[in-house]
């Protein structure tokens, strides 16, 4: 798997799709921390998504987007949807994509829409199984766009034509 540059392509801004205040009780008082969670995409395939901790909001996005960007990967898209029905795990969360025709939008629940809009995906039919916890949702959602193959890469392993995969 090659290492993409992020300063190569044309990046969308950035999703937020959770900050999370954290509580540190000590004898002092409570100490407030922030964690975030952001999507990065440029909208044609490339998709990443990080984690990012600081004392402030903005600089927890700050690094959260810098953590997306090293996470870069790219997804298989195919006319606005996925090439196929595909179901992704990660801890009790289980998210199932399954393609949509043209006109349909992204029927999905706020954090996987964040990911399908940061990808480029268009027309999308979206379930979530298990834990709803936001973050397992997306990695779960990561997870299914990873393991997702396109019709040339199938053929080109099995050493059958294109037209031989369909049948």
């Amino acid at each position: 798997m090659a290492i993409i540059n992020p300063a190569e392509l044309d990046l969308r801004e950035e999703t937020v799709v959770r900050i999370n205040r954290v509580a540190k009780v000590t004898s002092r008082g409570k100490r407030f921390r922030f964690s975030a969670l952001v999507v990065v995409g440029d909208g044609k395939g490339y998709v990443g998504i990080g984690l990012g901790k600081a004392n402030e909001v903005m600089s927890s996005i700050s690094k959260a987007k810098d953590n997306a960007k090293r996470n870069l990967f790219k997804a298989s898209i195919i006319n606005g949807t996925i090439p196929h029905k595909i179901t992704g795990k990660f801890g009790a969360s289980r998210v199932m994509l399954k393609p949509a025709s043209a006109g349909t939008g992204i029927i999905a629940g706020a954090a996987v829409r964040a990911v399908m809009e940061q990808v480029g995906v268009h027309n999308i039919l979206t379930k979530r199984y298990g834990s709803s916890n936001i973050m397992n949702v997306v990695k779960a959602t990561v997870d299914a766009l990873k393991n997702l193959q396109d019709a040339v890469s199938v053929a080109n392993k099995r050493g059958i034509t294109i037209k031989e995969v369909f049948n």
